[in-house]
């Protein structure tokens, strides 16, 4: 099999949608990654004081809105109120936070296939009951097909599949981690979601040969995309798709 086509089975994912170009997890950033052609995004959800699910990397909203204070402190009517654009450039001011409900209801609409790479950012801190929130939302749209659950919290990752063991779920790691392969198996993960560094050692190439899909992130540069290609990953996931596609 030649490279040429092999770089077709490889699929780009937009992290926190066409994050370079836009300010990042809100939906111009989404819809901008669907206008380039991309086969998924890959996104970020915390949890609100009153228990709704908002989209946004950090735990704080003071990076990337106008506002200062932690997500689980301020409710969902608060969150919706923040300026998520303008810390980007003003030629996005005006720009809101997403609730992961709107970014579900976009992705039904038509001409809109992507996949869905949810992140639970509940690493840092617990949020209670996120896992069935979330689950309860992607089965409310029926749309368990499309959506990828991934998470460094393997705990977390576990409750998902005893939830719904029908739900595609990648462990998410940095660095090269010795032991994804066993964590991963006792998740009972369907992939694992790791930086090239993972992807091109030999843990990782021992993981694709034990059938755990490889999603690489976050890949900007085309001579690492070309490298990861060579070793068979199934995703890589980018801030630049248009750079990469």
């Amino acid at each position: 099999m030649g490279v040429s086509e092999r770089v077709e089975e490889v699929s780009i994912y937009a992290h926190r949608g066409m994050s370079g170009t836009f300010p990042e997890n809100t939906m111009t950033a989404f819809q901008a990654a669907l206008n380039a052609g991309v086969e998924g995004i890959e996104l970020d959800v915390q949890m609100s004081r009153d228990g709704h699910l908002v989209i946004i990397h950090d735990e704080k909203i003071n990076r990337t809105t106008n506002g200062k204070g932690y997500v689980k402190d301020l409710t969902l009517e608060e969150l919706l109120g923040f300026d998520a654009g303008g810390w980007f450039s003003s030629d996005f001011i005006g720009e809101g936070l997403p609730s992961l409900q709107l970014v579900l209801e976009w992705l039904l609409e038509e001409g809109n296939d992507l996949t869905l790479n949810i992140e639970l950012k509940n690493d840092i801190i617990a949020y209670d009951g996120m896992e069935r929130k979330v689950l309860d939302l992607i089965d409310r749209y029926q749309l368990q097909d499309r959506v990828i659950i991934s998470s460094f919290n393997a705990s977390s990752l576990k409750k998902v599949k005893a939830i719904n063991p029908n739900i595609s779920v990648g462990y998410l790691i940095a660095g090269v981690k010795k032991d994804a392969i066993k964590i991963a198996n006792d998740i009972g993960a369907d992939a694992i979601h790791c930086q090239p560094s993972y992807a091109l050692s030999t843990y990782g190439r021992e993981a694709i040969e034990k059938g755990y899909p490889l999603r690489v992130y976050t890949v900007n540069e085309r001579a690492v995309k070309e490298q990861l290609v060579e070793t068979g990953v199934e995703v890589i996931m980018t801030d630049v798709p248009e750079h990469l596609k």
